[in-house]
C-alpha cells in the first residue's frame, strides 16, 4: 500500500536527496512537497485552491525555513485534533541539543541530520523508524 508523505523543506538540493533516500528504501509512496510551514499547513487544511487536501502517513520537516520555520508548524498541528497523530520526523542541519529537546516535546517521531546518510549514527535509528513506518 502505497504511504503518503509531505516534505516541507525549502533547500531543492535536500529534497532530491530526500528523493534518493526513500527509492533506495524501495517504497511506494505519494510525495507532497511544501517549501515552508505556511505551504505545508495549507496542503494540509486544504486552504490551497488548485490542490485537493492531503492526508499524509508522515510529515518530514527541516527546522529552518522561511515564513514559518518547522517548530512553528509543530506548534500549530499539534493543536489541530485531525492533525495531531501525524507522524512527524524533524530533518535538519542543527545537531543543537535545545533543538532536539525542543522537537521531542513537540512529539516528533525522529530527529534525522542532514546530510543524509545511513551509516551517521545520530540518524540511524530515526532512519530505521522512518523505513519501517512506511513499509
Amino acid at each position: 500500500m502505497k504511504k503518503t508523505i509531505l516534505l516541507i523543506e525549502d533547500d531543492y538540493l535536500d529534497i532530491e536527496s530526500m528523493k534518493r533516500v526513500l527509492i533506495r528504501l524501495k517504497i511506494e509512496y505519494d510525495l507532497h512537497i511544501a517549501h515552508n510551514g505556511v505551504d505545508g499547513l495549507a496542503m494540509l487544511t486544504g486552504n490551497v485552491p488548485e490542490r485537493k487536501k492531503i492526508i499524509p502517513d508522515i510529515i518530514i520537516l527541516d527546522i529552518n525555513m522561511l515564513k514559518m520555520n518547522g517548530m512553528e508548524f509543530l506548534r500549530i498541528i499539534k493543536n489541530y485534533y485531525s492533525l495531531q497523530n501525524i507522524k512527524t520526523f524533524i530533518l535538519t542541519t542543527s545537531a543543537e541539543e535545545y533543538d532536539k529537546f525542543a522537537a521531542e516535546n513537540l512529539g516528533v517521531h525522529g530527529y534525522i541530520l542532514k546530510p543524509l546518510n545511513f551509516k551517521d549514527t545520530s540518524s540511524k535509528d530515526s532512519l530505521a523508524l522512518l523505513t519501517e513506518l512506511l513499509k
